[in-house]
This record gives structure tokens, C-alpha cells and sequence, in this order.
């Protein structure tokens, strides 16, 4: 069975290293997308350079750091046990506030997991 890893960085500069050390565990690949959290958004509706009556834009096109999500399926337990303890190196316990949220779902079909590159 394959699974799903799926983690949101509080800190984005911590994210190059933890690719990097899931790399080394032989993830073959991650994707990585920008993301807010709805704390993060109420914290800028305390603002006070928010219009009256904002839109979601307002909030998102706003200078506020953003989280990072990566995503990830790999084919074993042991590999996604070894990548929360190389992300934990870097975030620290993902049990500390403003570190991270890390969660892990089984992937009934992957397609395309054991591609090998024709380079």
C-alpha cells in the first residue's frame, strides 16, 4: 500500500531543507504549493490597512508569510516514518504550536509512482 504525506510548513524557509531530506530518504518527488491558514486570516482582518468590506484577494494579495503544503506519496510506512523524523529535524516537535501540521492518508492506486527517468 502507498500513502499520502501531507505537510504544512509554518515556517516556508524550513522547506528546502526538508525536501532535501526527504531526498536523501529516496522521495522521488513533492509538490509544493503556497498556502494560508484561517488563522492566519483572521489575524489580518485585525489590520487596520483592510477595506471596510474585504474580499478573500484582500487578505491573500496582502504581504502576510505564507505556510508552505507539500504533498508527497511514497510506498511504505517505514518511508513516511522516516520523513516525519527528518521534518521534525528542521520544525521541531509538530506538536509545538507554529511549527507544522503533518498528516498521512493510504493511497488505494497510485499511477505512475515507479516512473524511471528516460534522461
Amino acid at each position: 500500500m502507498s500513502f499520502l504525506v501531507v505537510m504544512i510548513v509554518d515556517d516556508p524557509d524550513q522547506c528546502p531543507d526538508i525536501i532535501e531530506a526527504w531526498s536523501k530518504l529516496g522521495v522521488s518527488g513533492v509538490t509544493i504549493l503556497e498556502s494560508t491558514g484561517m488563522g492566519r486570516l483572521r489575524r489580518a482582518a485585525l489590520r487596520d490597512d483592510v477595506p471596510l468590506l474585504p474580499r478573500l484577494q484582500d487578505f491573500l494579495g496582502t504581504r502576510e508569510v505564507h505556510h508552505r503544503t507539500l504533498f508527497s506519496v511514497v510506498k511504505d510506512e517505514a518511508t513516511v516514518d522516516r520523513m516525519v523524523e527528518a521534518a521534525q529535524e528542521f520544525t521541531g516537535d509538530l506538536n509545538t504550536p507554529h511549527t507544522g501540521f503533518l498528516f498521512v492518508l493510504p493511497v488505494l492506486k497510485a499511477f505512475g509512482l515507479d516512473r524511471r527517468s528516460t534522461h
